[in-house]
């Protein structure tokens, strides 16, 4: 088939206009309004900026009698972002309802930036990095050093014996006072960024086809490169009170002024969440690391009276939007969602199935996260979802592996005889890709280790849906996948659904199952069978859906326009009324602070408004969809905690199909250079998941001259 084909069930109209319209708004974004800030960073600690742009904008925007001192960093770093967040919702929405007509399939025979996407770097402290990503992070240290050596060198000019002497100090303290300064200064451009990549429903992030979770990881640098330059600037700071006898500005909180205790607390706070990222104590103390992280409050608070409101717009668009999407999280994770029933495996790996409006949509690899308040009211843990929403529109179904602290109380929970007739969970998402990619290759290579084979059964599900309902080609699937003993092999029988609400059929689907067992020799089949319990609905219970329903982003558009439109007439109000007729915008007489703290509770009351208002409204069409589920969930037979056991259906035509595709191997690794030199095809997909060693493995492999007709993508769900 050629590449570009597009099938549809139906006879939609023609999307040539839509393609053009996402294709132009991308160029617009990316290009101009993301470029230009980019500039604008360039530019910001050279003397043109700062002679000649800043007092230009300046005179224009601070006049104003409604916003004052902060409406050039309003204009300058809010309203641009703010732009390509609102235009990005438009581009997203236009995509979704192109692809509730159509499915694209490729033969890879064009593929822009191929080799660009291929892992430049493997191990080291970056973890698998492509060369986009190397390109983009060695262009933002540059940056940094950039501005930290161009604010160095225009400080330092203006540092004299004589201008030194005027303030009783050495020339080396008053450079030393400076460089601690810049080192602030250069920190804040890390921290302007640092909100947009955990922005789990970003419209920003997709315009770069990036993911949240895939973006976690540059919170990750981010974070760490912030807190060494704050660290710094902080312990410079101190160093240059000391020796200056000035110690006591430790503890100062200026009225007007850079309140020093306030940026203090702040730099504690950021301390307190730096070191609980270490990963060993991430990993043997989480629950200390997740409670920590709810510091971050108490650090943005404290920065933003540290620096004053006007400077804190630098960093007030990606934080507005990151309050945004918390807000609509903490909306969703008020309503308790109903677990419809739970399969568990032999290896104390379970399956939870929820049920859900048959609205919501997803793609392959989205992520749920999931709140279990018996457990633990404040911690959530992510899961890859692995139902297919066209396969089983009435439930969402995630696969947890019993390893940890809080899901082996969550297993013991289920499985323990005295448990109720339900329990009581909370969702948020789910999350995942805006668009499915897998479908551009020739054929997929699916490398797994232990529990990281969930992501393919979601993948492998949405090929069986395509195989059933589209006329078109699709990838051919090998599975790899390594477990420890040979009762995880029950892991495969989660790659069929349980139950589907439509009907599928595999025989257009070429799927070759590799399963390896690596500390077994043979089977023990007393433990090869799958154990199912459901649980009771009640008559309250609400499916699991879209907090914004179907239009998501044009409502999520909705919230972040009248939202920010919101808050510039509050601020509007609050200074033309109440701040200019004390100040007269001279910023010497009103209180830094209260003026900070005005600002953020009209952020808070704005975004609590608006999104409010928006889930409201869509909550009445959420009602019809709950009445029609409860109608389904009364009319189910065997609901209830009945414990039943599941024999594998040998009867099932797809059952017989995925058996007759698995071979088995016992007491043996996969030799994964062997197997992947003998795929064969133009256009390869390589997905791993699982254990980092094994992703390390496979990455190393294709970034090398050995698979140039492979395309590497690396599936971690990691913090």
């Amino acid at each position: 088939m050629d590449s570009g084909v597009v099938v549809s069930s139906s006879s939609p109209p023609s999307h040539e206009g839509i393609r053009k319209a996402r294709a132009a708004i991308r160029l617009l974004l990316v290009l101009v309004v993301f470029g230009g800030c980019v500039l604008l960073y360039v530019m910001m600690p050279t003397n043109t900026y700062k002679q000649i742009w800043q007092p230009r904008i300046r005179a224009k925007t601070n006049s104003s009698t409604y916003f004052g001192s902060q409406g050039a960093s309003l204009l300058v770093f809010t309203f641009p972002i703010m732009f390509i967040a609102l235009m990005g919702c438009v581009y997203l929405h236009l995509g979704k309802k192109m692809n509730d007509y159509t499915i694209s399939c490729s033969d890879g025979k064009t593929k822009r930036l191929s080799v660009w996407k291929q892992p430049m770097l493997v191990k080291g402290p970056l973890g698998i990095v492509s060369g986009i990503e190397l390109t983009f992070f060695i262009m933002f240290i540059a940056l940094l050093i950039w501005s930290f050596s161009t604010y160095l060198t225009n400080g330092f000019q203006k540092i004299t014996p004589q201008s030194a002497a005027k303030s009783h100090e050495k020339v080396w303290e008053v450079k030393l006072e400076s460089a601690s300064l810049r080192l602030g200064l250069v920190g804040n451009i890390c921290l302007a960024l640092l909100f947009f990549p955990v922005a789990r429903g970003s419209s920003i992030l997709p315009l770069f086809g990036l993911t949240s979770e895939a973006s976690i990881k540059y919170h990750i640098w981010l974070g760490h490169i912030a807190m060494v330059l704050f660290t710094a600037h902080g312990i410079g700071y101190i160093i240059y009170w000391a020796v200056t006898d000035q110690i006591s500005e430790m503890i100062k909180w200026a009225k007007n002024d850079v309140s020093n205790i306030a940026g203090e607390i702040a730099l504690l706070s950021g301390l307190a969440m730096w070191v609980t990222t270490i990963p060993r104590i991430r990993r043997k103390m989480f629950e200390l690391f997740f409670y920590t992280h709810y510091l971050y409050i108490l650090f943005m608070v404290f920065y933003i009276f540290h620096v004053g409101v006007s400077y804190a717009g630098l960093m007030l668009p990606g934080f507005f939007l990151f309050v945004v999407d918390r807000y609509l999280r903490f909306l969703q994770s008020g309503k308790r969602a109903p677990l419809v029933s739970a399969r568990f495996l032999p290896d104390e790996s379970f399956e939870l199935n929820f049920a859900k409006s048959p609205a919501l949509k997803y793609n392959p690899t989205s992520v749920l996260f999931i709140n279990v308040p018996s457990i633990s009211k404040l911690q959530w843990h992510p899961f890859t979802v692995t139902s297919n929403s066209n396969l089983e529109t009435d439930k969402i179904s995630v696969v947890i592996k019993g390893e940890g602290s809080w899901t082996r109380k969550l297993y013991q929970v289920l499985s323990s005889p005295s448990t109720s007739d339900r329990i009581e969970a909370a969702v948020e998402g789910p999350y995942g890709p805006a668009a499915t990619h897998f479908l551009r290759h020739d054929s997929l290579v699916l490398v797994s280790g232990g529990s990281g084979i969930t992501p393919f059964i979601s993948i492998i599900r949405e090929l069986i849906f395509m195989s059933t309902a589209y006329q078109c080609k699709l990838p051919k699937v090998t599975l790899i996948c390594a477990f420890k003993h040979s009762s995880d092999l029950t892991m495969l029988d989660l790659i069929l659904p349980m139950s589907s609400t439509t009907p599928y059929d595999m025989s257009n689907l070429q799927i070759q199952i590799e399963a390896y067992v690596t500390r077994d020799t043979q089977p023990k089949e007393d433990s090869m069978n799958l154990r199912a319990i459901w649980f009771k609905p009640l008559e309250n219970d609400e499916p699991v859906s879209a907090i914004l329903g179907a239009n998501q982003w044009l409502w999520l558009g909705l919230i972040i326009a009248s939202s920010f439109m919101m808050f510039l007439i509050l601020i509007g109000i609050i200074t033309r009324y109440y701040i200019y007729p004390i100040d007269h915008n001279s910023n010497k007489i009103f209180s830094f602070p209260l003026r900070a703290l005005l600002n953020m509770l009209a952020i808070c009351i704005s975004i609590a408004a608006t999104a409010s208002a928006v889930v409201l409204w869509n909550k009445r069409s959420n009602a019809k969809e709950l009445k029609q589920v409860q109608h389904m969930e009364a009319s189910s037979p065997s609901r209830g905690s009945e414990v039943y056991n599941t024999e594998r259906e040998l009867e099932s035509l797809p059952q017989q199909s995925l058996l007759q595709a698995t071979n088995v191997h016992y007491g043996q690794r996969p030799d994964l250079k062997r197997i992947l030199l003998e795929c064969k095809g133009s256009n390869i997909g390589v997905l791993a998941s699982g254990p980092k060693k094994m992703r390390h493995e496979v990455a190393t492999f294709c970034s090398s001259d050995l698979a140039e007709n492979m395309h590497f993508e690396s599936i971690s769900f990691s913090w």
